[in-house]
Formats: C-alpha cells, sequence, structure tokens
C-alpha cells in the first residue's frame, strides 16, 4: 500500500477539492421548489434518498414526523462538520476550529435558556448540534447539571469562559440572555480577528472572511435598529473589526437619508453582492427579508473569496456556512409543513 503523502501542498489540494466537490452535492433551488409542494411524509421521504439517509433510517425507530427530521439534520450537519475538521490540515484546521466556536455559543445559551424553562435534558439533548469544541459527551454532562453554577463550572477552561462567567449572574436573574449573548459573539469575533492576524499561513483569506461575517452582522443590526437615537445603545449592539468603524455603524442607524446611507455603505463595501438586500431595505421589506437578503449576499461574496484564494480555509468555510444554511432551509419546510404554513411564507423563511 502506497503511503500518503501528509506533507506539501498535496493534503491543502485534497481537502479544499474535497469541499468543491460536497458544495457541488448540496440541494439546488429546485428542490426546495419541489419540496414546498410536497407534504411532510413526502418531505421526509424526498430527504432519506439524499445525505440524510444514515441518520433518518438510525432515529426511525425513536422518533417520527417532524421531530424525525430535526433530530436526523441535527445528528447530520455535526457528523458533518466533524468529518470536515478530520478532512482539512495544518491551518486550515487551525481556523476551522476556530469558526466552529460558534456553535459552543449556541448550544451553551440554548442550554441555558432550556434550563431556564424548565426543558426536559432530553429535549435539550434535541435542539442542541455539537459542532463545536464542546462534543457530546460534554454537553451531555453540561445538560445533566441541575444549576447554572455547575453548568458554568463545566466550561472553565474554554476560549469564552471569562464572558460566561462576567455576564451568567445577570442573565440569569434577569431571565434574559440576550445581553450575555452579544458579549460572547464581541469575543468570538475578537477571537477570529486575533487568529486571523497571529501570522499563521492562510491568515488573509480568513480575515475577508470574519471581516465580511462582521459587516454582515453589523448591516442586520443597522436596519433593525434603524431611527433609533440611543447612540451608545446601537454601539454597544455592534461588533468591532469590520469595514466601517463603531462611529459609523452609529450614524448610519441615525441616518434620515436612507439612500445616502446605502450608498455610503455601498461605496465602502466595493461589492455588488449586497445590492440586492439593499433594494430590500428601499422596498420596505420585513426585517426577516431584509436579513435573508443580507445572508445571501454574504453567501456570494463567501464564494467569490473561495475562487479568489482556492487552496485557502474560505472553500472549507464557504461549504460549512452552505451546508448549515441547507439545514436551516430543511427545518423551516418541516416546521412550516406541520404548522400548515402557506408556501409563500415558508419559502420566505428560506436562505435560497
Amino acid at each position: 500500500m502506497a503511503a500518503v503523502n501528509t506533507t506539501g501542498p498535496a493534503p491543502y489540494i485534497y481537502a479544499c477539492t474535497r469541499m468543491r466537490v460536497r458544495k457541488a452535492a448540496l440541494l439546488p433551488r429546485e428542490e426546495y421548489m419541489r419540496m414546498l409542494n410536497m407534504e411532510l411524509p413526502e418531505i421526509t421521504r424526498f430527504i432519506e434518498e439524499t445525505r440524510y439517509k444514515a441518520e433518518i433510517d438510525e432515529l426511525a425507530s425513536s422518533f417520527s414526523g417532524v421531530d424525525l427530521m430535526e433530530n436526523a439534520l441535527s445528528w447530520n450537519l455535526a457528523k458533518d462538520y466533524q468529518k470536515v475538521l478530520e478532512l482539512v490540515p495544518g491551518h486550515l484546521k487551525h481556523f476551522t476550529k476556530a469558526y466552529l466556536l460558534k456553535w459552543d455559543i449556541r448550544n451553551v445559551l440554548t442550554l441555558l435558556r432550556a434550563k431556564i424553562q424548565g426543558a426536559s435534558v432530553g429535549k435539550i439533548k434535541e435542539i442542541q448540534i455539537p459542532a463545536g469544541s464542546l462534543n457530546r459527551t460534554v454537553l451531555d454532562r453540561l445538560d445533566s447539571e441541575d444549576s447554572t453554577d455547575r453548568i458554568l463550572d463545566g466550561l472553565k477552561g474554554h476560549m469564552l469562559y471569562g464572558v460566561f462567567e462576567r455576564e451568567m449572574s445577570a442573565a440569569v436573574e434577569s431571565g434574559s440572555f440576550a445581553r450575555m449573548e452579544n458579549e460572547l459573539y464581541k469575543a468570538y469575533y475578537s477571537i477570529l480577528l486575533k487568529e486571523a492576524k497571529s501570522g499563521v499561513k492562510g491568515g488573509a483569506a480568513f480575515l475577508k472572511y470574519v471581516r465580511l461575517d462582521i459587516d454582515t452582522k453589523n448591516l442586520e443590526t443597522v436596519f433593525r435598529v434603524k431611527g433609533e437615537s440611543d447612540g451608545e445603545k446601537i454601539r454597544e449592539l455592534m461588533i468591532e473589526g469590520g469595514t466601517f468603524t463603531l462611529d459609523e455603524l452609529v450614524r448610519f442607524a441615525g441616518s434620515d437619508s436612507l439612500d445616502e446611507m446605502i450608498e455610503t455603505i455601498r461605496k465602502k463595501l466595493n461589492t455588488e453582492a449586497f445590492d440586492s438586500a439593499f433594494e430590500a431595505v428601499k422596498e420596505a421589506k420585513s426585517s426577516q427579508g431584509v436579513e435573508i437578503g443580507l445572508i445571501k449576499a454574504k453567501l456570494t461574496e463567501m464564494d467569490r473569496i473561495s475562487k479568489l484564494y482556492p487552496m485557502s480555509v474560505a472553500p472549507v468555510i464557504a461549504y460549512l456556512e452552505l451546508k448549515s444554511y441547507e439545514v436551516s432551509n430543511l427545518r423551516a419546510l418541516a416546521r412550516g409543513k406541520e404548522s400548515n404554513l402557506p408556501s409563500e411564507s415558508i419559502e420566505a423563511c428560506m436562505v435560497v
């Protein structure tokens, strides 16, 4: 048996090629449009014929209907992300691990909110996706803890522990984790920026992604709080490190001229990817429509970056993002069909 080359460019070429193959296998828009005309059992059978078959077959004895679909999707996503981590070498793995930290934020916040609401351990496990550094074993241990103090103890050593420790008491007392969530994501992006600028090979491509993601998040916030006059409150919601300074973002949110603000943003971003999202803002579409427009713009720009840096972490993250939205789309389909929502309403919740 020939030895596998684990040095030089070969592993990077192989990994990035595999990401492009995986990306090509994701569900196209036409398939979502077909599923919008199906009932939930038909959608489940359709999905069972795709890469989700193993999880649906394995969980079919424990779940049914929309619960089967959601658990299979979550399980598949977590396993797929772990396979990608095993596949990528060197600095690609380094940056991918940093990127996946956001799933730790999501899983811990899901746990804390569920505990406050009195959800069962079994229900909490169903809605978590162990795709970050907190694997299923660690999450199971945290899920079984009977107090937020013990959950906090179980997070010692985590890169974001300082934020959890600082924000936990006030969040539990108020019953709201909004501020904690905001502070966690600010710390998360600070970590990503630090990693991108650390001198590790491939940092330039990673930095482009991080700044793009920050810009998207900040613009979502700008359009959500448009007209808000409390500058300090707006500043607290923004994430540093993107294309725009905090002062600019506060000014955008308080601007009286929407057209002038959008033109300023468009010029500074220097890309046409966000144009359709800006048109949605001008047409006064729903905040959900604007948010989805911004996400689509981000994905379009990420695709451009992945082509600009074909042997970098960019194709890896582009695939991971698209895979995440595929799962979100299928969840929206399943829940929408279960609730008998019209197809137009379901489609409006999907990134397609």
